[in-house]
Order: structure tokens, then sequence, then C-alpha cells
């Protein structure tokens, strides 16, 4: 099981959400191809919406790659790449500031996420589900 950062604005991941799938890199098949199942993904979003959202800077949904196909959507003149992804529900956004991560701990991290698709270390997967799954209190 590998955990996985996936870089996409908060209005797609949303979509992406409701529709239980993934999409990378604008819809490329080389980074699904990368995923298996049983894999978690992460999505952080710099941005709200794609070209002129508000920074955000935040992780925005978390899931399991629910099995290994990988097919192409018709979208009318475009033809994303997508899998299905069993996300969590009732996560919470978290800032990327509000955690100390080995993905951060250098200067010019953001430019590693340029990739739009990173691996994490475990470490970094834990604290981050850690703080998008707050523990709740029994009624």
């Amino acid at each position: 099981m590998t955990h996985w950062l996936g870089v996409v604005c908060r209005d797609h991941v949303q979509r992406g959400t409701r529709l239980g799938i993934a999409q990378l890199g604008h819809g490329k098949r080389d980074g699904l191809a990368r995923l298996a199942a049983g894999d978690w993904l992460v999505y952080y979003s710099p941005r709200t919406s794609l070209r002129d959202g508000a920074p955000l800077q935040a992780f925005t949904a978390l899931g399991v790659v629910a099995d290994d196909e990988i097919w192409q959507a018709d979208e009318g003149t475009f033809h994303p790449w997508r899998r299905r992804i069993t996300y969590l529900p009732d996560v919470v956004e978290t800032p990327i500031r509000t955690l100390s991560l080995d993905l951060t701990a250098q200067p010019g991290w953001g430019t590693r996420l340029r990739r739009g698709l990173v691996r994490l270390t475990d470490e970094d997967f834990d604290r981050i589900r850690a703080a998008m799954q707050p523990q709740r209190v029994p009624a």
C-alpha cells in the first residue's frame, strides 16, 4: 500500500468526490497508472478553482483506490482518464501550513507539487489523515 498526494483545485476535487472518481494531471493517464488498488490518495488543493480561484493550500479529500481499472470518460471534446476511489466521508479540509510534514520541511516544497502526483511518506500520511479525521467525542 502506497500513499499519494494528488494536486488538484478544490472545485475539481469536489466534483470527483461526488462522482467517486479520481482524475489527475488534467485528465492524463500516467499519474493514475502509478496508483494500485488499496493505495491511499490525499488531494491537496493549491487554489479553489483552476484558473482564477483564490489561494487555498489545503488538503481537501482523502480516499482509497477501489480497483485497478483505469478508463477514459467521454465529455464531448474532453476525454479524461479516471479511476474509482472510495472517499472517506466528513473529512475536515486542512491547511497544509498547520501540519509539520516531511513534504514541506525543505524550502521550495511547492515546486515539487507541480508534478501533480507525489508519493507521501507513511508518517506524513498519518499526520494528514489524523488532521482530516479528528477524533469525535461520543454523545
